[in-house]
């Protein structure tokens, strides 16, 4: 058992249309070894490092080639049905499921009422993130959102988090939703000038030991730089994309500059 409480990030999976370019780039960026599921589950490849689960990678079906490379954090609950029901009582819509992928768990791909595209995890026989917190691993997840009072009231309200603003500012409005005291995820509100394309999402953060030399060697990869590197009082990090174009941030949360900030 993992332990992840209710609304806690429990699994991340990334959707691309080259599964085996997909392998030969995360492979030697975070040296992950990789098990192919049966094609029951379409190919569903599950990413190890240190032979420890750290998040897995899928092909994109048939039906979804105007559906762009993505990155899925999913959210923990003990019981994916009536998250479900609160996803639609509160204004989200529900994509996919809930279903069973027997006998790992149950699934949910939903959509918050600001178009943050999510998922939820009902543990079976996988429990979620065996690793993380460490280089190659999973170690922090971000909602990026629009309208970030909507966001906020929605998550705090299908899930037992609590919202606590950090920053709100023109330039910045971020808050960090707790569960039981303890930070879990991000809150991030995309400025009002920014371009169109960059689409409310879930980031996924993935440690490294030096910020600067894991984008040297995405960019070697075939990977682009988005921005970055810069230093944060959390870590230096770098938001980047895979060569097939699913985005997600490079972080090394031990080379940290300045003070974290309070609630406001």
């Amino acid at each position: 058992m993992t332990g992840y409480p209710e609304g806690a990030p429990c699994w991340a999976d990334v959707t691309l249309p080259d599964l085996e370019a997909g392998k030969r780039f995360y492979g030697d960026l975070f040296g992950w070894t990789f098990q192919t599921g049966s094609q029951e589950y379409g190919g569903y490849t599950q990413a190890y490092s240190d032979g420890k689960a750290v998040a897995a990678l899928a092909p994109q079906m048939p039906g979804q080639n105007d559906v762009p490379p993505a990155w899925t954090v999913y959210f923990d609950t003990p019981d994916v049905s009536a998250t479900a029901g609160r996803v639609r009582d509160h204004g989200g819509e529900t994509l996919m499921g809930p279903m069973e992928v027997a006998p790992f768990g149950s699934m949910l791909m939903a959509r918050d009422p600001a178009g943050v595209r999510f998922g939820v995890w009902q543990e079976g026989t996988h429990h979620g993130f065996e690793k993380r917190d460490a280089p190659g691993a999973f170690c922090w997840a971000e909602v990026h959102t629009r309208d970030a009072a909507r966001t906020d009231e929605f998550f705090t309200t299908v899930f037992p988090i609590d919202a606590k603003l950090l920053e709100s500012t023109a330039e910045m409005d971020y808050a960090v939703w707790m569960i039981h005291g303890e930070p879990r995820t991000g809150r991030y509100r995309i400025p009002d000038d920014a371009p169109a394309e960059i689409a409310p999402h879930v980031e996924v953060y993935f440690a490294v030991a030096d910020c600067d030399q894991a984008v040297a060697n995405l960019q070697r990869l075939g990977g682009r730089l988005v921005r970055g590197p810069m230093d944060s009082p959390y870590g230096r990090f770098a938001a980047v994309t895979d060569p097939l174009g699913a985005t997600f941030t490079l972080i090394d949360p031990e080379t940290t500059i300045g003070e974290p900030a309070g609630t406001v």
